[in-house]
């Protein structure tokens, strides 16, 4: 086990009432839970995030904590939120980073694995994530 590490789950939905396809806006929701899997405490302190409408158009996002907070995990705990994105297009992709800090003062990155945004995904099935 690495001494410091998270990992990174999304599960990314499709919001049909916060999108006006006509309008080309598509409104996407995603829980990402957060789980520190090393053998020390550290806290999430901020975030980098790369989102890429189906036409290529890419938009980086970085600040501070999550939804307002900067959770400090123990080993084995978790820490889940809810957040969402506007693309242009009916799909797209989001990846990312977490900037993390160790109880004992380490530095260290955490990754989002890509996931996929689709308004066309059947509900019934499981969310693309692409390693």
């Amino acid at each position: 086990m690495a001494k410091y590490q998270f990992s990174v789950e999304a599960a990314p939905s499709f919001l049909p009432d916060q999108s006006d396809p006509e309008a080309g806006l598509y409104g996407f929701a995603y829980t990402i839970t957060v789980r520190n899997t090393g053998e020390v405490a550290a806290q999430l302190v901020s975030r980098h995030w790369i989102i890429q409408d189906g036409r290529g158009h890419t938009e980086e996002v970085k600040g501070l904590g999550v939804v307002g907070q900067q959770p400090l995990l123990q080993p084995g705990e978790a820490f889940q939120y809810t957040s969402g994105c506007r693309l242009r297009t009916a799909s797209g992709t989001m990846h990312g980073s977490y900037f993390c800090v160790a109880e004992d003062g380490a530095r260290f990155e955490a990754p989002i694995p890509l996931f996929v945004l689709d308004a066309n995904h059947d509900a019934g099935e499981r969310p693309r994530v692409l390693h």
